[in-house]
């Protein structure tokens, strides 16, 4: 059963606070990468649909992100166009290898050496944003704008697009505009293609 951004929330105790939620889904994604490489010599269908799973959550994370957390970046820290710049273009490559993961089927050797790929470059950011951003952003942006903040992120994740666009805008205002339709269009093609999420 996938674990939806509203439980995510309240996993965190009810809070909202930017920080916890996002660390909450960083932990969920952990877990499903989990889940997926128990799965390892399981049939193809089985790590397909996990797979799909895991691809939705990191998407719908990442637009959240773009869309709310790296502006908030370039506005509150000094290096917050260097730093914003650097997430979003770890956020590309992972999208890229999102992509190609999705093209690849189970039984493929591929799939697993672009799922290791997958979980490398997602360990390695989520490190960066837990160990070095996210305290700076506790000690710049106050505990009420940061639960604003949150609750703008969960409210995103609910229309955000389902599946990796490797070429839309990757943050802020455009992203935003375009997210909510890109979702709907890819919660038809999974409901009409039977992908799970």
């Amino acid at each position: 059963m996938t674990t939806t951004p509203q439980q995510t929330a309240s996993s965190t105790a009810g809070s909202t606070d930017l920080i916890d939620v996002l660390a909450a889904e960083h932990r969920e994604v952990e877990a499903l990468f989990a889940e997926l490489e128990a799965r390892f010599g399981s049939s193809s269908s089985e790590v397909d649909d996990l797979a799909s799973r895991v691809v939705t959550r990191l998407v719908q994370h990442s637009v959240a992100e773009e869309v709310h957390l790296y502006p908030l970046v370039r506005e509150v820290l000094d290096d917050g166009d260097a730093l914003a710049d650097r997430e979003i273009a770890e956020h590309d490559e992972a999208e890229r290898t999102m992509k190609r993961l999705e093209s690849l089927p189970a039984k493929s050797g591929d799939f697993w050496m672009t799922y290791r790929i997958l979980t490398n470059l997602i360990s390695q950011h989520v490190g960066e944003e837990e160990l070095y951003l996210f305290p700076r952003l506790a000690a710049a942006v106050s505990k009420e704008d940061r639960e604003q903040i949150g609750d703008r992120i969960l409210s995103t994740e609910k229309t955000a697009p389902t599946r990796p666009h490797p070429a839309s805008p990757s943050e802020g205002g455009a992203l935003a505009a375009l997210a909510p339709g890109a979702g709907l269009v890819d919660r038809v093609r999974d409901a009409l293609t039977g992908r799970s999420h």
